[in-house]
């Protein structure tokens, strides 16, 4: 008897010790990341640019909520919100208690679809299958049905009284102590809401930087801003991969990015140009699925500096 079921107790105590870490201990692991990118013009002054993405609040959270809050401490010349602040229709208050103390100071945002829309239970292969297949989000599955819909308006209404740009298919531009950056944006490729033809063009003459922004980094979208001459592009998104092996990495990305570029710092070529691309692994988890392993929450500390 013992030779027989010893080995599938033993899997399911590992399995189910596993799970209890990934959801009880690593998912409420958030840490920062500091990353260096040299993308400013000679002569300027480094740049610290606080990226928080995919927090996916849910009410109840106030461990999330005050490390969002303690990011302030960073004093950063400015933040980037990459998107996917919900993943509760009451979380509103929430997300905005959190991050109070960072719009004070400036920033900009972009939306992803959990802005819109409530998360929907489904099966984690399910990633895994559509990845195998090609699809991803609502390019190339069916669009989604009896979908909840998120009060988005009231996080755009307070980022915007706040100051912070909004970036949903929409240039804009920040003034720092005498720099000023130039900001193009797309709503979320995901659920197929970018329109890149409205803001095409590259980076606008006179700045002294030009940043691009995106929640979910598909290629398509990748590959319009890098063609164009943006130097960085920020997303988020991924997750990280939210359940990786360990020294191997992530399995899926969720979009049609390879998962070699899962999360961090990388380089995106398109035609004739190169682009730095950051991805953010995110600070949160849709509700249904609230674990990560081997890949924690996170927001990053960018520091631009100057070029070689």
């Amino acid at each position: 008897m013992r030779a027989r079921y010893g080995v599938p107790l033993s899997l399911t105590a590992v399995g189910a010790a596993g799970l209890a870490y990934a959801a009880g201990i690593e998912a409420r692991s958030f840490r920062l990341r500091r990353v260096t990118i040299p993308v400013l013009p000679r002569g300027m002054r480094p740049l610290r640019v606080l990226q928080v993405s995919d927090i996916h609040m849910v009410s109840g959270q106030r461990k999330k909520q005050r490390w969002l809050q303690s990011l302030a401490g960073l004093r950063p010349d400015f933040v980037v919100n990459t998107g996917d602040n919900l993943s509760d229709t009451e979380g509103v208050p929430e997300v905005l208690d959190a991050l109070g103390p960072l719009m004070e100071f400036p920033g900009t945002y972009v939306f992803g679809s959990n802005d819109y829309y409530g998360p929907k239970l489904r099966n984690p292969a399910r990633y895994l299958i559509e990845k195998v297949q090609g699809r991803h989000g609502l390019n190339g599955n069916a669009p989604a049905v009896g979908v909840v819909h998120n009060p988005w308006e009231e996080l755009r209404d307070a980022f915007d009284a706040a100051g912070w740009v909004g970036l949903s298919n929409a240039r804009g531009r920040l003034k720092l102590e005498g720099i000023e950056i130039a900001l193009t944006g797309l709503d979320d490729p995901h659920i197929k809401r970018d329109r890149y033809a409205e803001v095409a063009g590259g980076p606008e003459e006179g700045a002294d930087l030009s940043l691009a922004v995106v929640h979910a980094p598909y290629l398509r979208s990748l590959d319009a801003f890098t063609a164009d001459g943006y130097p960085l592009i920020l997303a988020g998104h991924t997750h990280g991969g939210q359940l990786c092996i360990p020294f191997y990495g992530a399995l899926v990305t969720n979009c049609d990015l390879d998962t070699g570029r899962v999360k961090g710092l990388s380089t995106h070529t398109a035609g004739e140009h190169t682009s730095y691309l950051h991805v953010s692994a995110g600070c949160g988890t849709n509700r249904y699925t609230p674990v990560r392993f081997a890949c924690p929450p996170e927001a990053t500390l960018l520091t631009l500096v100057e070029r070689a």
